[in-house]
């Protein structure tokens, strides 16, 4: 992945300023999938040193644990649900919604006490960062050594007011940057054993074993993960995004588009070619920046599509939150559409 997602994968990330895109990610550079360094465990004690070492096999190295924590807002919000709370001091990327309603990126954090120091690609003010005297800054990494939502342009500035800890998301199955983002929760002091983590953790095992039963219930469905946009619609490849990868482990028989961008994450359709790949089931981008089936009536190819005829257009999140919180209901949903869906021809 890349900069931003769909259209943010498109617009956000296929330029830089997305990443995510098309269903799936983005771009400019060589992906990243294995972690570094000493495996990333951290290390910590009270009123002593503390360490983490993180995908890009950096250690980030401080007196003492560190207290204000600055992330990327999904990174945060995966943290908060691992137990880190009150060391969260300021977000940056999709925090609120144009309404003040707390973009679904954010999660169960509490945005309204929280410092945003952006709320879209390109926006990271630095003054208002350097005033939060932050600790540790954290995000996740699609791109080798890019950190999301982090300016390239002005990452020096950025690097030079804080360590930082990046979590590997792109080119892995899902359980990975999920067991990554706990073990960086651990070295901040999460309790991993706490009820509220050992609940989500066996909820989220429940609902991969449904998406495999529910897979090989029918099998034989095709399945197409795809973003839209005005311009484009974006065929995307379960070899590239986290949960794309996890779902074709599970037994999902997933599309995979023949003329991948140079970094193979997806395909970009005209909209007069959007029926290329004929599937049983759409999951389709639901972030804030991409089309919804609602806003797609204008668009003939799209009413065509045997799974939008069946009524078989499942909405995704090509960016989850990497806890186990964040990742099971996403799996029960789509569980259970797999399961009542139908061929379509």
């Amino acid at each position: 992945m890349s900069s931003t997602g769909a259209r943010h994968l498109s617009r956000a990330a296929l330029s830089r300023r997305g990443f995510l895109g098309a269903g799936g990610a983005v771009a400019l550079g060589a992906l990243i999938g294995a972690c570094g360094g000493d495996g990333g465990t951290g290390t910590a004690s009270p009123g002593g040193a503390w360490s983490f070492t993180d995908d890009r096999g950096e250690k980030a190295e401080l007196k003492a644990r560190p207290e204000r924590v600055v992330g990327y807002v999904a990174t945060a919000a995966a943290l908060y649900d691992f137990g880190v709370d009150e060391q969260i001091a300021g977000v940056f990327g999709p925090t609120k919604l144009k309404d003040g309603r707390p973009d679904p990126q954010a999660g169960n954090l509490p945005v309204d006490r929280l410092e945003i120091i952006g709320n879209a690609f390109g926006e990271f003010n630095i003054e208002k960062y350097a005033a939060l005297r932050p600790d540790l800054l954290v995000s996740n990494m699609f791109l080798e050594n890019e950190l999301f939502y982090v300016p390239p342009e002005s990452k020096d500035k950025i690097f030079a007011l804080a360590p930082s800890s990046a979590i590997a998301a792109g080119a892995v199955p899902l359980p990975e940057p999920i067991r990554r983002t706990a073990d960086l929760a651990a070295a901040l002091g999460a309790d991993l054993k706490a009820d509220r983590v050992t609940a989500a953790q066996a909820r989220f095992e429940k609902a991969a074993e449904a998406v495999r039963a529910a897979a090989e219930a029918n099998a034989g469905l095709k399945v197409l993960a795809a973003s839209a946009s005005p311009d484009l619609f974006y065929a995307s490849s379960p070899d590239k995004n986290t949960d794309l990868i996890y779902l074709k482990q599970l037994g999902v028989d997933l599309i995979v588009p023949e003329k991948l961008d140079q970094n193979g994450y997806f395909e970009n359709l005209s909209w007069e070619n959007a029926g290329r790949y004929k599937a049983d089931v759409i999951m389709l981008d639901s972030r804030t920046q991409a089309l919804r089936p609602g806003d797609l009536g204008s668009k003939p190819t799209w009413k065509d599509l045997p799974a939008v005829k069946a009524g078989q257009v499942v909405p995704w999140q090509p960016e989850p939150r990497f806890s186990y919180e964040g990742c099971a209901p996403l799996l029960e949903a789509f569980a259970a559409s797999l399961q009542s869906a139908k061929k379509t021809d």
